[in-house]
């Protein structure tokens, strides 16, 4: 039984406080893919801050670059001012991701969030083609201010915007229609209409697996198809990776499995490494239509963060060690929750890489096993349009016996409200 003092949590902070719900106590600690609360009771992270903690809770590696920048005095805030350690991460991001992948980027530093990254993108691809609409795509999630809201799905999010959100539409998912209708049929058939009344759009952006949306994985084939569609239409591509890059899927950009190459990328979350806040836009540079200010953002400059994200790229991705480990950790995953879910009827599973979810036709029982993992010492979530999938984010460092264990423990809460329907031999 949690005992912890949420008093002042209660009394002072808003109703819009979610996670704390679920996980009723106090942390006080972390490290690697643990937290601790102020009982002393250890948690197995299977949440990693929602995607930005990939290389984990206070990773030893960017500590050690973060304090030796805070002891020298270096920049903190700095807006867009030139620094040297904004040199440094854009020197890093050209030779060790842009170069080796053939990539031509420009970089934009937004707001310090995956919304503002998301905000910025909307704008520019307006900007450039003079056009307003932006397509979307069923359970999609890109933010909760108010452009991002227009391209997301659910309608519990819309809601709370408080206004019409406009200059949207949305499309079928990979899989909307459980192969019973021909991928693009609809929105092919409305883009060359000329009478659909459906006008040709600024762009379209996508993130390549739906992870708020409930783990939903769009295939290469279908990327590749969307991409070209894209292309011959002259609609801008926007991939959001803002919980799925930093190496979520196995390589550092999600997109990389269907060999496609967006016009614009929104990253945010684990580009800061750290946990920082920390956002970037990424285009090609004829796109870079923007006037000094036109779009800006005071935290913007987050030059801690730079630090950090600095080291993750040259520590993490100056060769494939960790995404060849992410892919393998992720197929242990994926191996282990089938044979789970073969237990029990109207549970299955999808994923790609070290995001993995558990799909209950009883949406119900998501919530229930949840609960269960956190009271045995598990954080995991729930996502989806119904909160039916258990969605499993750990960190990208985590061992395969913590793996083992926290399988472990999902496996034991899935009998424990699943139990009367299957038993695990």
């Amino acid at each position: 039984m949690i005992n912890a003092d949420t008093t002042v949590f209660e009394s002072l902070e808003s109703n819009v406080r979610g996670y704390c719900r679920a996980w009723p106590t106090v942390f006080t600690t972390a490290k690697g893919s643990w937290l601790r609360d102020e009982e002393g009771k250890d948690y197995l992270d299977f949440f990693a801050g929602a995607g930005a903690l990939n290389y984990g809770h206070n990773n030893d590696v960017l500590k050690r670059s973060l304090l030796d920048y805070i002891a020298s005095d270096g920049i903190t805030h700095g807006l867009d001012m030139s620094t040297g350690a904004k040199r440094e991460l854009l020197e890093t991001l050209r030779d060790t991701l842009f170069t080796p992948r053939g990539l031509d980027y420009k970089v934009q530093f937004p707001g310090p969030t995956g919304a503002n990254a998301v905000e910025a993108a909307l704008k520019l691809a307006r900007k450039v083609t003079g056009r307003e609409t932006i397509v979307s795509f069923t359970n999609a999630f890109h933010g909760m201010t108010l452009g991002a809201l227009s391209v997301t799905g659910n309608a519990a999010k819309r809601a709370g915007a408080g206004v019409p959100l406009v200059h949207a539409a949305h499309m079928p998912y990979d899989g909307y229609f459980d192969g019973t209708t021909a991928d693009f049929q609809w929105m092919e058939k409305v883009l060359d209409d000329t009478s659909s009344g459906f006008d040709r759009p600024a762009a379209v952006i996508v993130e390549t697996v739906q992870g708020e949306g409930g783990v939903n994985v769009a295939r290469a084939e279908w990327l590749r198809h969307l991409a070209g569609l894209c292309t011959e239409r002259e609609i801008l591509l926007i991939v959001d990776d803002v919980q799925m890059g930093c190496g979520r899927t196995g390589p550092f950009f999600s997109f990389e499995i269907a060999g496609i190459t967006p016009d614009i990328v929104t990253l945010s979350k684990s580009i800061g490494g750290y946990g920082l806040p920390m956002a970037l836009v990424l285009f090609k540079p004829e796109l870079d239509e923007w006037s000094p200010g036109e779009h800006n953002g005071t935290f913007r400059g987050n030059n801690p963060a730079f630090v950090t994200a600095t080291t993750a790229l040259r520590h993490y991705w100056s060769d494939d060690a960790l995404q060849t480990a992410t892919l393998a950790k992720g197929e242990k995953i994926a191996r282990s929750l089938s044979e789970l879910a073969a237990h029990f009827p109207g549970v299955s599973t999808r994923g790609r890489g070290l995001v993995q979810g558990v799909v209950f036709d009883d949406p119900s029982q998501a919530g229930k096993v949840c609960q269960i993992a956190f009271e045995r010492g598990l954080l995991v979530e729930t996502s989806g349009s119904t909160d039916e999938v258990v969605k499993l984010l750990p960190p990208l460092t985590v061992t395969d016996e913590e793996l083992d264990q926290g399988l472990g423990v999902l496996a034991g809460a899935v009998e424990s409200v699943c139990g009367g329907m299957g038993a695990i031999a």
